[in-house]
């Protein structure tokens, strides 16, 4: 039984046939590759784009759609051997387990609490369903977001070609709250997984991204004839970019902390991605994941200018799913 739970766990060439499949499904959207498969979207966290694509892609393919909000209203026990005199009312290995006699395939989002991070860096609500279920898993965000970053290769290679060689600066961007690293965790792995070299521009190295990720995708690019670097260096970053990819993410030596106490400073808002910046590259694309605060991340000249792929790249959330969804328990 296959999970996609991350594209680490996938190789190149399995990517590439995702993303083959995803380009033939955007061409002939309708089909009975789902036809009597019923799937489970659980939801710890709420969704737009997330839960929109993968119910319209289910109906697409022919199949029936579950969704579960689970945000608030379904504390469940992921810790083996817990006794269960708080508030979690179930623990996920009957959850897990139950939901697999009702359907084919549950596919899950949530979010880490960034409470403990030595925990939480574990995935331990994907984990748990990963361990009990007897149905394939997707995994819709975690602590990475794989479906994503399938969404922004296809974009990326639908206008600049092969990727392998082209050089994609990942930036973080101003957000006055500490958001998930997941998009920027999966970004790596995936631009690193295809050949691109990858510069990670951050403020400081407290904002570098978790270890086992930069590590994972030296090696990715180091099978690849790639590369990964690090700057704190915007010009240095962004010269001679053909992608630049947007995302904020939280520090993570700041976990566990008030939340008054890791707000981020202001003098960080330089980090906005704009058109002097983007002056810098080898005409570059951009993209950013969304939501997105216009003129906070990014201006709105590079936002709705012609080299911005984030409506293909959402768009492509919806042919990317399709060609998971098929990969795991399509006919």
């Amino acid at each position: 039984m296959r999970h996609f739970l991350t594209t680490e766990d996938w190789t190149k060439q399995e990517i590439e046939a995702l993303l083959e499949d995803a380009r033939a499904l955007k061409a002939a959207p309708q089909s009975g590759r789902l036809r009597g498969k019923r799937c489970a979207l659980l939801f710890f966290n709420p969704s737009l784009r997330t839960r929109t694509s993968f119910q319209v892609g289910i109906a697409d393919l022919g199949g029936t759609s579950v969704v579960l909000d689970a945000a608030g209203t379904w504390p469940l026990e992921v810790e083996p051997g817990a006794i269960m005199d708080g508030e979690a009312e179930e623990h996920v290995a009957e959850a897990a387990r139950v939901l697999s006699t009702y359907v084919d395939l549950i596919a899950i989002r949530a979010f880490p609490k960034f409470e403990d991070w030595s925990r939480e860096r574990e995935d331990p609500i994907l984990a748990g369903f990963v361990k009990h279920a007897t149905v394939p898993i997707i995994n819709m965000e975690t602590i990475v977001h794989p479906c994503q970053e399938l969404a922004m290769l296809m974009a990326l290679q639908a206008r600049h070609g092969d990727l392998a060689g082209k050089n994609l600066t990942l930036t973080w961007t101003y957000h006055p709250k500490p958001l998930n690293t997941a998009v920027a965790n999966s970004a790596l792995l995936a631009a690193t997984k295809m050949g691109m070299n990858v510069t990670l521009l951050c403020p400081s190295a407290e904002y570098m991204l978790d270890e086992k990720f930069m590590e994972a995708g030296r090696g990715l690019a180091a099978a690849e004839g790639a590369s990964v670097r690090v700057s704190h260096d915007i010009e240095d970053a962004y010269r001679g970019a053909d992608a630049v990819y947007a995302k904020s993410w939280g520090r993570l030596d700041q976990i566990g902390l008030p939340m008054e106490e890791r707000l981020t400073s202001d003098d960080l808002r330089r980090f906005i991605v704009d058109e002097d910046k983007m002056a810098l590259t080898n005409i570059a694309t951009f993209s950013h994941c969304l939501p997105m605060r216009r003129n906070v991340k990014a201006t709105d000249a590079v936002v709705d200018g012609p080299n911005s792929l984030i409506i293909d790249e959402a768009e492509n959330r919806l042919h990317v799913q399709k060609a998971v969804l098929s990969a795991l328990i399509g006919s």
